[in-house]
């Protein structure tokens, strides 16, 4: 067992060294390969984030009744009682148009354009928190708001994250093509890369296979070096991810800055990390061993 751990061992380090011994050809290799494999892990990781503002608006969705401006103060009156007596409603907040109309003003930057104003423009509105979470039932509530007297509007602030997790899910299906497609790519770049080895090496594979070399022995270096061409790859486009999401952030922390928000792009976990490097370690080795076992098959038969 110690000499089998022995030769692995001394093929890794060959095959390390036939690495660098080319460094310009496998560099570009691994380059392609680090750029295929960061397509769909950008998007990947640009729709994680997507999700998670998702998550967080629709986590606690809110409804928004807002009132005729000819609605009396009875009448606002028994709308609040019937909304709090709704089973489906959690808790009901109401909104001045007085206080609405000050709270834009503190909040918008346009004082001075609605101090000019000779009217307060704004409706007494009702903020609602329901019981309910399911997209169907909320907006079935909001529907039967819609029927109330003197209730002019009503509007599911949640209803734009339902619109973006139905468009997340498409996204993820267009990703898990987009990969199949790019690991069917990156397959034949190790593929061809191992082809031009063996028929590099054709004279010393025979000699080797007249010694008594198995096919096993014969295959081991080609199925090293496309493993670690892959990994080398995956590392490459964890590497660009990662200074793509920094740059992101940089520029995304301005923009945040002016809407009062914290928001940053998170990379990539360390499960997605080490899922990246196995999948494309697994991809190179794939490539170079339907390679040298087609060639080495070939050989065979002649």
């Amino acid at each position: 067992m110690i000499t089998g751990i022995m030769d692995h061992a001394r093929v890794l380090a060959r095959t390390i060294r036939h690495v660098f011994h080319m460094p310009v050809s496998n560099a570009l290799n691994v380059l392609v390969i680090g750029i295929a494999l960061s397509l769909p892990t950008g998007i990947y990781v640009i729709l994680k984030n997507l999700e998670r503002v998702a998550g967080q608006a629709s986590s606690a969705p809110q409804l928004s009744l807002f009132m005729s401006m000819s609605a009396s103060k009875e009448a606002i009156a028994r709308i609040e009682k019937q909304l709090k007596q709704h089973t489906a409603i959690e808790m009901v907040e109401f909104v001045p148009r007085h206080e609405a109309f000050a709270q834009l003003k503190l909040t918008s930057g346009l004082a001075d354009v609605m101090g000019s104003l000779k009217e307060n423009p704004l409706p007494d509105a009702f903020i609602i928190h329901p019981k309910l979470t399911h997209s169907e039932r909320l907006e079935a509530l909001r529907d039967e708001l819609r029927t109330l007297p003197h209730v002019d509007h009503v509007q599911l602030d949640s209803a734009w994250a339902h619109k973006l997790g139905a468009l997340i899910k498409f996204a993820n299906l267009v990703i898990w093509l987009v990969s199949v497609l790019l690991s069917l790519a990156l397959v034949a770049i190790t593929f061809n890369t191992i082809r031009l080895q063996v028929l590099t090496q054709r004279d010393e594979i025979e000699i080797s296979k007249l010694l008594g070399a198995t096919r096993a022995f014969i295959q081991r270096p080609f199925l090293y070096f496309g493993l670690l061409q892959g990994l080398l790859g995956g590392i490459t486009a964890w590497l660009i991810i990662t200074v793509s999401m920094a740059l992101l952030n940089s520029y995304l922390a301005n923009l945040t800055h002016l809407f009062a928000s914290n928001f940053t792009l998170q990379a990539l976990s360390a499960n997605d990390i080490m899922t990246l490097l196995l999948f494309s370690a697994y991809l190179g080795w794939l490539g170079a061993w339907l390679s040298v076992t087609l060639h080495v098959w070939r050989a065979e038969i002649k």
